[in-house]
C-alpha cells in the first residue's frame, strides 16, 4: 500500500492531506507557513505540527510515505525551496514535489489539462494553462501594489469609498460595521488603524462589506461589483495573452476560481461572470470552488 502527503500553503493557512491510493486517510491544518509572513522559525514550526498532525490522524508514520506534493506560495523563491525540502525531508520519507499553489488548483480543476483558474481570497492572481503546457499569468503583485479584487482590495476599498462618500454627506452603514468589525470607538481611530505602518488585516471586512451588501447598502454593493469587474479583467487579460501564444481558444474557454472571496461571496461571483461574458459570451465559469488539495494529491499520486 502506497502513502502520499498534499500540502496546500497559501498566504493565510495551511491544510495537509494524508492519503493512500483510493482515500484521505487523515488531515490537519493551521495557519500560513509562508517565509516572509512568518518568519522561518515560525514557518518551520508550523509546518512540523500540520505534518504531524495530519500523519497522526491517519495512524501512518512519515517514514512510509511514497510522495509528497506541497503547493506553496512563493515557491519559486529559491530560498523558500530550499526550506520547504529540508523541513519536509525530516517528517517525510519518498519522493518530494515543490511547486506553486496556483499549480495545484490548476490541477485539482483541469487534472492537468488547459483552462483558467482565478485566486481570490486574501490576495488575488489569474493563471491560465494551455494544452502544451504554457503559462501564462496576471496580477498576483501583492496589497500595495495589486492584489485587485480580493479581500484585502475589497476591505481597503470599502473603507476609501465610505469616506468620499462621508465626505459627500452619503450615509452608509459600512463605516459603523467596519469600526464594529475592528472594535473601535470612532471614526479617528479607524482611521488611524487603516494608516499604521503596519498593515492590519484589511482582508477581514469582506465579509463585512458582503453583510451591508446583502442589507441592501448600495456603496458596498458597488464594491463587491467592482471587486468582480477587477477580477474579470485580469481573466480576461489571460484569456488574450494565452489566445496570443498561440493555445487554442477551447484551452481558454473554461474558468475556474479558489479562495474565499468568490466561494463565498456570490456578488463577487456574478459580477465577474457578467462582466467576463460581455467580452466572452462563449465562457463557462464554474459554479463550485476548486479544492486545491485535490490537485496536490493528484500529483502526488501520479508521482509529479
Amino acid at each position: 500500500m502506497a502513502y502520499f502527503v498534499a500540502l496546500d500553503g497559501g498566504g493565510t493557512k495551511t491544510e495537509c492531506w494524508v492519503a493512500d491510493e483510493t482515500r484521505v486517510l487523515g488531515q490537519a491544518s493551521g495557519p500560513t507557513v509562508k517565509l516572509m509572513n512568518v518568519g522561518e522559525q515560525a514557518a518551520t514550526n508550523g509546518l512540523r505540527s500540520i505534518v504531524r498532525e495530519a500523519l497522526g490522524a491517519a495512524a501512518i508514520t512519515g517514514d512510509s510515505i511514497a510522495h509528497t506534493c506541497f503547493g506553496l506560495a512563493g515557491s519559486s523563491n529559491t530560498e523558500v525551496q530550499a526550506w520547504a525540502e529540508k523541513t519536509l525531508r525530516e517528517l517525510v520519507s519518498g519522493d518530494l514535489t515543490l511547486t506553486g499553489d496556483e499549480q495545484i488548483a490548476l490541477d485539482a480543476a483541469f487534472r492537468g489539462g488547459a483552462g483558467v483558474l482565478v485566486i481570490a481570497g486574501t490576495g488575488s492572481h489569474v493563471t491560465g494553462r494551455c494544452a502544451d503546457e504554457t503559462m501564462v499569468g496576471a496580477g498576483g503583485w501583492g496589497p500595495v501594489l495589486g492584489d485587485e479584487g480580493s479581500g484585502t482590495w475589497i476591505g481597503l476599498e470599502a473603507i476609501r469609498s465610505s469616506l468620499r462618500a462621508r465626505d459627500r454627506g452619503v450615509e452608509t452603514c459600512l463605516l459603523r460595521e467596519i469600526q464594529h468589525r475592528w472594535q473601535l470607538e470612532d471614526l479617528a481611530s479607524l482611521v488611524a488603524k487603516a494608516n499604521l505602518r503596519e498593515r492590519p488585516d484589511f482582508a477581514t471586512l469582506a465579509n463585512v462589506v458582503a453583510r451591508c451588501a446583502d442589507e441592501g447598502d448600495v456603496l458596498a454593493q458597488g464594491v463587491l461589483d467592482r471587486a468582480g469587474e477587477e477580477l474579470a479583467t485580469q481573466v480576461s487579460l489571460v484569456i488574450s495573452k494565452m489566445r496570443a501564444a498561440g493555445c487554442a481558444h477551447e484551452d481558454s474557454q473554461h474558468v475556474a476560481f479558489s479562495g474565499s472571496v468568490l466561494s463565498k461571496i456570490p456578488g463577487v461571483l456574478r459580477a465577474m461572470e457578467a462582466h467576463l461574458r460581455a467580452g466572452w459570451p462563449e465562457i463557462i465559469v464554474d459554479s463550485m470552488a476548486v479544492q486545491p488539495l485535490e490537485g496536490a494529491l493528484w500529483r502526488a499520486r501520479r508521482g509529479r
